[in-house]
């Protein structure tokens, strides 16, 4: 289940920063739009994409956010992949992500996907 103050920063605008781990096992992070779908978090990413990849094989993830009106105060969240969206179910989500950020639907010009994740460990501030 979501922490309620976790959820409240994933439905704003804060960029996410997303670590995943490549296949030497160094860090990878790349900033992302970040949702929520029920009580899992959401990203889009290509099917190809590094993080994809490095997700398919290894699905742990770890996200920070720096709220826009508390940047004090981060949201941390570890975690893993437990499916990935394609199709009309997948574009649902990232249209939705996309005007949030945006105001408009993402364009249809590249292929995406939705990873979602599954939180296993939430912390609201420096502890």
């Amino acid at each position: 289940m979501l922490n309620p103050d976790v959820r409240r920063v994933l439905d704003g605008t804060s960029l996410a920063h997303l670590a995943t781990v490549l296949p030497d096992g160094s860090p990878h992070t790349v900033p992302l739009w970040v949702g929520t779908h029920g009580d899992h978090i959401v990203f889009l990413t290509g099917p190809d994409s590094r993080k994809a990849r490095n997700l398919r094989r290894d699905p742990r993830v770890a996200l920070s956010l720096a709220p826009a009106d508390n940047p004090f105060e981060p949201v941390i969240v570890r975690g893993r992949v437990v499916e990935w969206l394609e199709g009309d179910a997948a574009w649902e989500i990232i249209d939705r992500i996309s005007t949030k950020y945006v105001g408009r639907p993402y364009p249809r010009e590249e292929e995406r996907i939705v990873a979602v994740i599954e939180p296993e460990r939430q912390t609201v501030g420096v502890g």
